[in-house]
């Protein structure tokens, strides 16, 4: 997966250490990345590198972990969410109307 979503995250703005948190501070930092323009694409960059640690595209390693126990058989998740983002794109658009 192309890396240059990175320089667009909401999170490069704060400390890298909020994004490796533990508990209650965990839930602030998957708030950070709620309204990021990149979200998709870094928990795409973290599934598909099994980072282990860490908040990435608004979930946590335990969240992370049971996504891909639930669907063990996705080769991208890269690919999978940009369909994803395709297919909810085109149901958002009027009748007779392509988004690019």
């Amino acid at each position: 997966m192309d890396g240059n979503w990175a320089s667009s995250g909401l999170c490069r703005a704060g400390s890298a250490d909020d994004l490796f948190v533990e508990g209650a501070a965990q839930n602030r930092a998957k708030a950070l990345c709620a309204g990021c323009p990149v979200r998709a694409e870094c928990l795409a960059h973290a599934l598909d590198e099994r980072i282990e640690h860490g908040v990435w595209g608004g979930m946590t390693e335990r969240e992370r972990r049971a996504l891909l126990k639930r669907r063990p058989t996705v080769r991208s998740w890269a690919d999978l969410l940009r369909a994803a983002r395709r297919e909810h794109d085109a149901a958002l658009a009027p009748s007779g109307l392509r988004t690019a």
